[in-house]
């Protein structure tokens, strides 16, 4: 008797939405409640049946962060597979500005979220290499991004 694969969850979209404040810093979460918990990431989510991505990245910075923002393009995508959670993103990141670059954000959902704080990209960049910033871990998807780049410089030209 031939033994069967275990059936595998299909890939699933995420949008990672990427805002600067008003001093060019980037806005990094700490998860708590769901997979990841205790990494470092952006605001996001899941992309919901028929959304654009755009749209996605709007709605989950408002309903994460209380930030209104304007999505401006799309710039680039990972490929997370989560191997000790059987689950696969791929995953959208959006460039966002703040319709008040002086705003602050807000821990507006406490079960999904510890914290959230501007760091400049040097910060972040600190961790490619070893998916940790000081001693935190970086969510998958945001390990992945800073591994496309070589160099800091290069990341931040992206995003402007």
């Amino acid at each position: 008797m031939a033994s069967e694969e275990p059936q595998l969850p299909n890939p699933r979209v995420g949008v990672a939405a990427v805002v600067f404040n008003d001093q060019g810093q980037v806005l990094i979460g700490k998860r708590k409640g769901s997979h990841g918990a205790g990494t470092l990431q952006f605001p996001g989510g899941h992309l919901e049946h028929g959304e654009e991505p755009l749209d996605c990245a709007v709605r989950e910075m408002l309903e994460e962060t209380g930030l209104d923002v304007r999505a401006v393009r799309l710039v680039t995508v990972t490929n997370d597979v989560f191997v000790g959670d059987l689950k696969h993103y791929i995953t959208l990141f959006a460039l966002c500005t703040m319709e008040d670059p002086s705003a602050e954000p807000n821990i507006t959902e406490p079960e999904k979220c510890e914290m959230w704080a501007w760091w400049d990209w040097e910060r972040l960049f600190g961790g490619r290499e070893t998916g940790k910033v000081e001693d935190v871990p970086l969510f998958l998807p945001v390990a992945n991004l800073l591994k496309q780049f070589g160099n800091v410089k290069e990341l931040k030209e992206k995003f402007q």
